[in-house]
């Protein structure tokens, strides 16, 4: 009998987050996360007694933790507006790698309906996320409904420029987003 791979706990949820931003969750079967992992399939059940389930749940709690450290967190900090959209900019490229990186809450919300079994918490994120960058906006002078309104549009173009940059095979759709939406925010 070989012996079992080993894998400190981070770098293991940093292979499962890149396994489900590029399968999806229900694109990764038990296999290809063993693969991604350089862990058989009875080490994964071991570190993950809940299964497949588990494992995307730790995903999403890891990038649930990252975007509140990195994103909402320094948007909900003092300072001009402007520094705190153009600060949470420079993270969003690095994030979703210059626009290589699928948004993962995106590829782990279910395709079948629209209560899959991350609804919640990714919603609850992208609510965060809106109401964050629509109280920087409203530092910067808007209105609460027109504040509330942009940020959605925010979000919503950002996850569109993904979108289109990897339908396209050119990061210039994510690039263009970048330098324009800041300034169409506030």
């Amino acid at each position: 009998m070989g012996r079992t791979a080993t894998i400190e706990d981070g770098e293991l949820v940093a292979r499962l987050t890149e396994a489900f931003r590029n399968l999806g969750y229900e694109g990764a079967t038990l296999a290809l996360l063993a693969e991604a992992t350089g862990l058989q399939k009875a080490s994964l059940y071991h570190r993950f007694p809940g299964g497949k389930d588990q494992m995307a749940r730790e995903v999403l709690e890891s990038a649930q933790s990252w975007i509140e450290e990195h994103i909402l967190r320094p948007l909900k900090g003092p300072g001009d507006p402007a520094a705190r959209i153009a600060a949470m900019t420079h993270r969003l490229e690095e994030l979703y790698d210059g626009g290589r990186q699928p948004c993962l809450l995106n590829v782990l919300a279910s395709g079948r309906n629209l209560e899959g079994p991350f609804a919640a918490e990714i919603k609850g994120m992208f609510q965060a996320w809106i109401a964050a960058l629509a109280a920087v906006a409203v530092d910067a002078g808007l209105d609460k409904k027109a504040a509330r309104l942009r940020a959605e549009r925010f979000v919503a173009l950002l996850e569109g420029s993904l979108v289109v940059a990897r339908g396209m095979g050119t990061l210039q759709p994510f690039r263009d987003f970048l330098k324009s939406a800041p300034a169409e925010l506030l």
